[in-house]
């Protein structure tokens, strides 16, 4: 890509080279430890499924088992798979036994590793074969209906009912949405279990549930067959269960989720040490998966100032980039985060908007970037929401972002109405159609306010990230760096549930899939 900015790209390199350095740090944390969640997403991809008789999801009763006879850091592939050995059961007959307690795994005599790892790996191959079957499926999609040039047209639905849900995310489909993201219910991401089977009682979002999943991948395959698209389906891959819901979204062929390095611990005060561990499981997932990863550094502006802050946001994004490439993500699987979200009233906001969307559509050129839509300065006033929701639209095709969340008319009034959708959706299509090539048309003169905004907010973030490296991850969170947020290296919620692993701890998963993509 020719650059129209002038970047100095040797800030570029040191940028990109301090992220990667400030990950490779953690990384070595990451290899150290294991988490509940990373072992019930184990649990999970080796069969595990279901429900005791207090409800309780069995993944959770088999690593609830682990933890209170203090087997966690052996992993719970080995656990199952020594248990295996001794009973002659799959690993659901070892989590119904644990649960009808009738089984104690710290009393199974020790078998030796390589018999161990010999009894999981039919259960680890059904479950590859499974994944590589819905990425062969999406690849059949896309070959038979193509994928679409341009934006995504990406909207969300959020009644509580997944039944509701699917009928106004078909609704959105014909209306010409391209990805369908089921926001989950008011504070799923602090629940350290994922509840089982269809939901109808949601606030503000919907359950992430497997069979949630299962239902709106239904759905979405119905009705992208009768509009000849294939419609993406998005969830949210975060919070105290993130490795957890990438492995449902892989088994149920999700396409994109929400999935960011840093995000549960500024806004959802989740323990930064669980956070970092947990989501380099979730990414090694999704990057086999082929699913686009969501950063959520959007989000960053809410709590701060989009004119001072925003090399935070590149800063975050060039973090974001390099612990996914840790994890073996793919740069075409990074749906790098960043948003509209300056104040109307300040003079030439528009102006410093595309001067930043620009600077990321150059930094991170294989990107699909997730472009979000004005909402810290919405009002009541529908008709200057439509507006402003238009001039995100108009940076969004002038600079080629990739998904592009649109902006509701009725932002910070109500969640969206059909209609309200319908509104957005043609909105973007109007100005997509009509100014799809004025990007290219366009050069932006040396000197001048868009160049200049750019190179300061590289410059600046090539310094934080500097200062960054100097510091580590875990201090610069202490420190209340991103998004004006401190949070403590032992506070925040879930740190309970990290141990450092014991050296015989094995996650086959990673070693069958880091690096590499399903079906290919």
């Amino acid at each position: 890509m020719e650059s129209k900015l002038g970047l100095n790209l040797e800030l570029v390199n040191q940028a990109r080279a301090s992220a990667a350095r400030v990950a490779a740090d953690t990384q070595a944390f990451i290899d150290q430890h294991t988490t509940v969640t990373v072992e019930r997403a184990v649990c999970r991809l080796l069969g595990i499924d279901g429900v005791n008789e207090m409800d309780v999801p069995m993944p959770n009763v088999v690593v609830d088992h682990l933890v209170e006879n203090s087997l966690l850091p052996m992993g719970a592939a080995w656990n199952l798979g020594n248990a295996m050995l001794e009973t002659g059961l799959d690993p659901q007959g070892v989590a119904e036994k644990i649960a009808a307690g009738e089984l104690d795994l710290s009393k199974v005599p020790a078998h030796a590793d390589a018999e161990i790892r010999a009894a999981v790996k039919p259960y680890v191959d059904a479950t590859l074969a499974r994944i590589n079957k819905n990425v062969a499926d999406r690849n059949a999609f896309l070959n038979e209906f193509g994928d679409k040039e341009g934006p995504y047209l990406y909207i969300i639905v959020a009644t509580g009912n997944i039944y509701e849900d699917i009928v106004q995310a078909k609704a959105g489909a014909k209306q010409g949405a391209d990805i369908i993201a089921v926001i989950r219910t008011t504070g799923q991401s602090l629940l350290d279990y994922v509840p089982y089977g269809a939901t109808t009682e949601g606030f503000g979002g919907t359950y992430a549930t497997q069979e949630n999943f299962r239902l709106m991948r239904e759905a979405l395959d119905e009705v992208g067959r009768e509009q000849k698209r294939y419609i993406r389906l998005c969830n949210y891959c975060s919070g105290l269960c993130m490795p957890e819901i990438a492995a449902m979204g892989a088994l149920e062929r999700l396409d994109v989720m929400l999935n960011d390095a840093l995000y549960g611990i500024l806004f959802r005060d989740i323990n930064m040490q669980r956070t970092i561990v947990d989501q380099y499981f979730s990414r090694v997932i999704n990057g086999y998966t082929g699913v686009i990863i969501n950063t959520g550094e959007d989000n960053y502006l809410t709590t701060d100032d989009a004119v001072t802050s925003a090399h935070t946001v590149l800063a975050s994004q060039f973090l974001n980039e390099a612990f996914a490439k840790s994890a073996g993500m793919r740069e075409e699987q990074m749906g790098l985060g960043h948003a509209f979200e300056m104040d109307p009233d300040v003079e030439n906001a528009f102006v410093m908007e595309l001067a930043q969307a620009q600077m990321a559509r150059e930094i991170f050129p294989k990107a699909p970037l997730k472009y979000m839509p004005p909402t810290k300065f919405m009002t009541g006033n529908i008709f200057r929401g439509h507006i402003q929701d238009a001039l995100f639209n108009m940076v969004c095709i002038l600079t080629g972002q990739k998904l592009q969340l649109l902006g509701m008319m009725t932002e910070a009034i109500h969640t969206p109405f059909l209609s309200d959708r319908a509104l957005a959706i043609e909105n973007a299509q109007y100005i997509f159609r009509t100014m799809k090539d004025l990007g290219g048309e366009l050069i932006y003169k040396e000197n001048g306010i868009i160049r200049n905004r750019a190179n300061e907010v590289l410059t600046k973030a090539t310094d934080l990230l500097v200062e960054i490296e100097k510091l580590g991850l875990f201090t610069t969170i202490e420190k209340g760096i991103f998004a004006d947020v401190k949070r403590p290296k032992d506070g925040g919620k879930g740190l309970a549930g990290v141990v450092v692993k014991d050296e015989k701890h094995f996650n086959p998963f990673i070693e069958e899939m880091k690096g590499k993509v399903a079906a290919e």
